[in-house]
């Protein structure tokens, strides 16, 4: 298992993390999502961690918290040295009815480390991730919440989920003025079945030196393999009860049928060559992987070992490729002589 630097910092993190969205779901959403207890969770911990992921993903909403409870109580019972693991969680998500009781507001924040802390049984959190954006709140007070942790020692790195890049530079920019910890991490949705953040996002990652952590690279489930256009979705299946995040079906049918032949070709699942394609993106830093039974996590793993050629990477990406957007097709046409002189400089 490849292990990488978190953005500009020196702490190292498994190509593979393990999410725990799959832990503790019960009813609603969390029980579409997964269901698995404390057993079976365990088991799903200690098999990544035989595997060399040394990285675990969750958040506060997870499940109610449960995943969170879970998730600490399976590192204590597996005995797992603290030093040994990577433990991210999240916080802004609605924790209560209080009107208070969500958002990235200086009191939520400090009020939500506490009580992951406690479900996670542990003295610190590697890495604090603001779970999405507030528009509620200025984002100085949540890049001055956040510092106080780290301060404190609470935690140890910051990071963020879901926002956009010039809310990114903005907390960067008020982080380096102020002598505050900026964010080391972007946790965002990305798949070759939707590679928006390429627009924006991911010159910003290349910009700004932050890591990049990927969540839902399956895109639900939909590039797991059991979906084409011969076969739909099943009723009662992840797909039809949770139709999230949302994907463009037509267009992914036409990614699966490339990613399918690949894999058919190496006797590997699609799966695996969605993750692979993942693993060869050079911003990737870290992959988040979840599931709810062994086979499935130990399919994903073996992604880490597909080696994709050239003509296979530029099949993929010929067929996912995004369309052309402003101002993108005009950097393209502007930029061409620019490029080329780098090109020539041997700086591209």
């Amino acid at each position: 298992m490849r292990l990488a630097p978190l953005g500009r910092t020196g702490l190292f993190v498994s190509q593979l993390c393990l999410g725990t969205m799959t832990f503790g779901g019960s009813d609603g959403m969390w029980g579409k999502i997964g269901t698995l207890q404390q057993s079976d969770a365990e088991r799903l911990v200690g098999q990544a961690l035989d595997a060399g992921i040394n990285f675990i993903d969750t958040a506060d909403v997870y499940a109610g918290g449960v995943s969170e409870q879970i998730t600490g109580q399976a590192l204590r019972n597996l005995k797992v040295p603290r030093d040994q693991v990577v433990v991210a969680t999240k916080v802004f998500g609605e924790t209560g009815s209080g009107p208070n009781m969500r958002g990235a507001t200086r009191s939520h924040i400090l009020d939500g480390v506490k009580q992951s802390l406690r479900r996670l049984q542990l003295d610190h959190i590697d890495l604090y991730q603001i779970h999405g954006f507030d528009p509620a709140t200025p984002i100085e007070e949540t890049v001055r919440a956040l510092d106080q942790l780290v301060r404190d020692g609470h935690v140890r790195y910051v990071g963020v989920s879901n926002w956009a890049a010039w809310q990114i530079v903005k907390a960067l920019g008020i982080a380096e003025r102020w002598g505050l910890a900026r964010f080391e991490s972007l946790q965002a949705y990305y798949t070759v079945a939707g590679r928006d953040l390429e627009r924006e996002l991911v010159p910003m990652l290349r910009s700004e030196g932050l890591g990049l952590m990927v969540w839902s690279p399956l895109a639900g489930g939909f590039l797991s393999g059991k979906y084409s256009r011969q076969q739909q979705a099943e009723a009662g299946s992840r797909r039809t009860e949770f139709d999230f995040p949302p994907v463009d079906k037509e267009r992914a049918y036409d990614v699966i049928d490339v990613m399918r032949e690949i894999g058919n070709a190496r006797g590997v699942s699609v799966a695996q060559i969605a993750l692979a394609w993942l693993l060869h993106q050079p911003q990737v830093t870290s992959v988040i992987v979840g599931a709810k039974r062994p086979e499935q996590l130990a399919d994903n793993i073996a992604a880490t070992e597909v080696q994709l050629s050239p003509e296979d990477l530029g099949r993929i990406h010929a067929v996912s490729k995004l369309r052309p957007e402003y101002p993108g097709w005009m950097f393209e046409r502007q930029g061409e002589a620019r490029r080329r002189q780098l090109q020539d400089s041997g700086r591209a």
